[in-house]
């Protein structure tokens, strides 16, 4: 799923990533995420470390900057 920025900009994202980065962006730790979400810990770290990856980032701040600025939060 395409979301955010303009063509230059696109991150596709499963709805399930998109689940995890909203929670990421309001400063849930990972453990807080797998409770809030009902998964485990390492499905919470497998998504986390996916989003960096499609964000082309190296922190989960980093993503968090970068998914505001790109209209995450609308």
């Amino acid at each position: 799923m395409y979301t955010g920025g303009n063509e230059k900009d696109k991150i596709h994202l499963t709805n399930r990533e998109r689940e995890v980065l909203r929670v990421m962006i309001a400063g849930y730790s990972n453990p807080q995420i797998a409770e809030t979400l009902s998964v485990s810990l390492s499905t919470v770290k497998a998504h986390v470390s996916s989003i960096i990856r499609k964000f082309n980032v190296k922190s989960r701040v980093e993503v968090t900057r970068d998914a505001v600025k790109r209209g995450f939060l609308d």
